[in-house]
């Protein structure tokens, strides 16, 4: 289960894995992860304060007219397997391009018997139409669920191996 606590700014969820902390920090950060849940882009990070971030669109993205690189940012700090901050913008269309640069916090945390607790601190401050798509209300239009969505397919395929069906088209 995925709980979110969401402001016009700062949204937070927060999920409890069945997973090391390494698994998670693989999943978040691995371009052989990514590609299995959520919206299913391929990543790049370059793991160091300052570091370059880029996902990558997938085939069906493609299909729906998306550029190559639907959002990038820069590693503020890296931690492994403890905490990744970064900035983060969508590039999928010209109008959320001209967003902000939004801010991007991973904090994992072990609690007890393999169980490790994941929060996403995503500020959204000068991105009101991502802050729309990440709480999930762009879901009845086929865009997906936001974070919560993301959460849930990388809680289901850390714990089972199994791929919930992911949005390929554009967000």
């Amino acid at each position: 289960m995925t709980t979110a606590t969401t402001s016009e700014t700062v949204q937070i969820y927060r999920v409890y894995i069945k997973a090391t902390p390494e698994a998670i920090w693989e999943a978040i950060t691995k371009p052989e992860w990514t590609v299995q849940y959520g919206y299913a882009p391929l990543v790049e990070y370059e793991l160091r304060s300052g570091g370059a971030f880029r996902a990558h669109a997938n085939e069906g993205m493609k299909a729906f007219g998306c550029p190559d690189v639907i959002s990038d940012g820069e590693v503020i700090e890296a931690d492994p397997p403890h905490k990744l901050v970064q900035t983060w913008r969508m590039t999928m269309t010209p109008e959320m391009a001209s967003e902000a640069f939004t801010r991007l916090t991973y904090d994992i945390e072990p609690v007890r018997g393999g169980v490790t607790k994941l929060t996403v601190t995503h500020d959204v401050t000068g991105a009101p139409m991502w802050a729309a798509v990440l709480r999930g209300e762009s879901e009845p239009s086929g865009a997906g669920g936001g974070w919560a969505e993301i959460l849930s397919g990388l809680k289901t395929l850390l714990e089972t191996g199994q791929q919930l069906p992911f949005q390929s088209g554009p967000a």
